[in-house]
């Protein structure tokens, strides 16, 4: 079977895999996201009870279960660590990019299928994430699948793939698929394509994958899970913020700009060029850049906005940015490629300036920042002189080594020297030393999911606009996990009623005897 696999796959599956599977397991769960992502399967074990997801014990309609359903099976493979938390996000990290190679040389060629997918899988966004304990490279997956497939007529596959969208995320699963694919045929009056796809027995098959969840969780937990799933979750992010500072129309210009690094260079002439110079495969590359839109416009007009919403975008782009790759290898014009190194060279400046504004914030980043600086410099340059001699193969592999080589000082030495900040690992691991096993615990929200991973002890949450001074002073013997910024707050007498057990970065442990 393996002997029928291009040099391209192993290229595409291998590189993806050293880039996300290194030192995958060797950081702590980073706050607040990844530890509610581990904490929940987690406590799927702890009451025996893997249909609907808790957290501290108590029931909790955020998500769907997919996610929470593979971090268990990973468990159950690899035990209860950050590796294995991190494991299912990882794999469909490296199945995504196989699949975007497996569908590029499959609608363009066989050298668009390798440069697609490799710009994916070297863009700093998708491998970030790729190595996170989060839901969004699992959607993404899925909704690639479904998008992909419909492109290649093979509508069955489309329907599936929706329903285990929907599972992982709810009804963005079918309302992406269906929206882009509205657009597309609105777009192209390709009406009668309706005919051929197969949608009434397709939408029984995604119904049959996606509903029983649904259904079931509504029959246990009633109007409850509707009004929080559906009402909350969904509708009322869309329609209201959920962090009002970050309510920009322009949020996801520089998401974009700095999470498609190093290959934003390329995506307006690669767009323009799509939808301008294609011939033969101008309707793919029409749809490709339909499904880059929607997304980009769905989470701009969204009212709440996360850097991670505008990942599924990602693959549409990296195809269409392999697909211009492609054409630039065999075109002997260096002007195209000229601009491209000028726009690579600006960009790299404006990395590595945000990169040295990292070190006056937190200076134990320095030697990471300083070796990324010179990896970056060193791509811009020789990008530059190989575009300038033509050489767009070598200028290429230059990107996606200097990427690679990034993605692993990233997670050796960037992130575990500002992991202090962003984990309670630490702390809690202070906490069970000292823990006298029967005392109150109140914990801040920011720190209660990693304090609950790696303490099995839920604690009680301190409310947001919680009277600290008040909560303490009523308190009798109890322990408190609290932030510097709330521990500055407090008043002298109440700091002369506690002890301070420990201090690990920004977060102290406290008893009140």
């Amino acid at each position: 079977m393996f002997k029928k696999l291009e040099t391209g796959f192993w290229l595409v599956a291998i590189i993806t895999l050293l880039i996300v599977f290194f030192n995958l397991g060797g950081i702590p769960l980073l706050d607040p996201d990844e530890p509610v992502y581990a904490e929940t399967p987690k406590e799927m074990f702890s009451f025996n009870e893997f249909l609907s997801p808790r957290i501290y014990g108590e029931y909790w309609y955020d998500k769907p279960p997919m996610y929470y359903w593979l971090v268990a099976a990973s468990y159950k493979l690899f035990g209860m660590n950050e590796f294995a938390a991190r494991f299912p996000s990882a794999v469909l990290a490296v199945a995504c990019t196989v699949l975007v190679y497996q569908s590029g040389r499959r609608l363009f060629n066989e050298r668009a299928g390798v440069a697609g997918a490799l710009v994916l899988a070297t863009s700093i966004e998708f491998f970030y994430l790729g190595k996170a304990a989060v839901t969004d490279i699992t959607l993404l997956f899925f909704l690639s699948a479904s998008l992909l497939a419909f492109v290649e007529k093979k509508y069955y596959i489309a329907y599936l793939f929706a329903g285990l969208a929907t599972l992982t995320k709810g009804p963005i699963g079918l309302l992406f698929p269906g929206g882009i694919i509205f657009f597309y045929l609105l777009i192209t009056r390709n009406w009668a394509l309706l005919k051929s796809m197969k949608i009434f027995s397709g939408l029984l098959l995604y119904a049959a994958i996606a509903a029983p969840w649904y259904i079931l969780m509504y029959n246990i937990h009633g109007s409850i899970f509707v009004d929080t799933f559906l009402g909350f979750h969904n509708i009322t992010r869309f329609t209201s913020p959920e962090h009002p500072e970050g309510v920009l129309w322009y949020y996801y210009v520089p998401v974009l700009i700095l999470g498609f690094f190093p290959w934003t260079g390329f995506i307006i002439q690669s767009i323009w060029s799509s939808l301008t110079k294609s011939t033969y495969d101008s309707s793919t590359l029409l749809f490709l850049n339909i499904w880059s839109l929607f997304i980009f416009a769905f989470f701009t007009i969204s009212q709440t906005k996360l850097v991670s919403y505008i990942l599924p975008m990602y693959p549409p782009l990296s195809m269409i940015v392999g697909w211009y790759i492609d054409r630039l290898w065999t075109s002997h014009d260096k002007s195209h490629f000229t601009s491209l190194s000028i726009g690579l060279s600006i960009l790299t400046a404006l990395f590595i300036g945000i990169m040295f504004i990292g070190i006056k914030a937190m200076p134990l980043l320095a030697n990471g920042i300083y070796i990324s600086a010179i990896i970056f410099i060193l791509m811009s340059s020789l990008v530059a002189y190989f575009g300038w001699k033509n050489e767009i193969r070598l200028a290429f592999w230059t990107k996606i080594i200097s990427m690679t080589l990034f993605s692993m000082v990233l997670t050796a030495i960037l992130i575990p020297a500002a992991a202090p900040m962003f984990t309670t690992k630490n702390i809690a691991q202070e906490f069970n030393r000292q823990y006298d096993g029967k005392s109150p615990v109140y914990v801040v929200k920011f720190l209660r999911p990693g304090f609950a991973f790696y303490t099995n002890v839920y604690g009680k949450e301190i409310v947001l606009g919680t009277d600290f001074n008040e909560l303490i002073q009523e308190s009798q013997r109890s322990y408190f996990l609290i932030r510097k910024s709330e521990y500055d707050r407090l008043t002298v007498a109440t700091r002369q009623s506690i002890i301070i057990l420990s201090c690990i970065s920004d977060k102290l442990l406290l008893l009140k005897e």
